[in-house]
């Protein structure tokens, strides 16, 4: 069986249906995660197809993008990258390359037609998981920071729950590994304190990373876990 199959979706931008690949779920044999929730695959590596990319309009998106867009998302968007769009397929077997290639487009897209932050954060977060595997450490640290920024903007525009603690975790994270160590422990404090949070995974992930923090001696001298 190979590892790979075809499924047809409709483009949120101008209706087209057309055939994306997918990875079977029993190819899915994840090894390894980072405390970022990136993950490392044994053979093929899922998340290089997450993005859909229309090969008539060029539109690209993901299963968690806006499912439909207005006229004026449309009209941004042909303005923008549309009319530029050259026809290409992404159906077929993706390189770690092109895989980044989808992502950025997927980004562009999102941009264009002022996707949630959200969805947006979810692709800047993957395109430095890429250049992570890519061993690009510049790229990946940028990536990390866009996807940080946009983290926080989810925050602050869904309500701020409280109760958020995967969120606020990832947050706490992204300032951690991007040198924001005393921001890092107020996100990490956060979820180890409120007593609302009752994922316990969370709290201890946090209380872990804080202790990293401390371990490494990189944060203020009077933040206690």
């Amino acid at each position: 069986m190979e590892p790979l199959y075809l499924t047809k979706v409709s483009c949120s931008c101008c209706d087209t249906s057309f055939m994306t690949s997918r990875v079977r779920p029993s190819f899915k044999r994840q090894y390894k995660t980072d405390s970022d929730f990136c993950g490392y695959y044994k053979e093929i590596n899922p998340e290089y197809y997450v993005v859909r990319i229309c090969p008539e309009c060029g539109f690209a998106s993901t299963e968690n993008s806006t499912s439909k867009l207005t006229e004026k998302q449309r009209s941004d968007y042909w303005e923008r990258i549309g009319k530029h769009w050259s026809s290409r397929d992404y159906s077929g077997e993706r390189t770690g390359q092109q895989a980044l290639e989808t992502y950025k487009l997927a980004l562009l897209c999102a941009q264009v037609i002022n996707e949630s932050a959200r969805v947006t954060a979810s692709v800047l977060h993957h395109i430095a998981w890429l250049y992570r595997e890519l061993n690009n450490q510049e790229q990946e640290a940028r990536f990390l920071r866009f996807a940080l920024e946009a983290y926080i903007q989810v925050y602050e525009t869904e309500g701020s729950s409280l109760n958020n603690a995967r969120l606020m975790y990832l947050i706490g994270e992204l300032n951690r590994r991007t040198g924001n160590a005393n921001d890092a422990v107020r996100w990490f404090s956060r979820v180890v304190n409120d007593k609302r949070i009752v994922d316990s995974a969370m709290i201890k992930a946090s209380r872990d990373q804080w202790q990293l923090i401390r371990s490494e001696g990189l944060t203020i001298a009077d933040e206690t876990a």
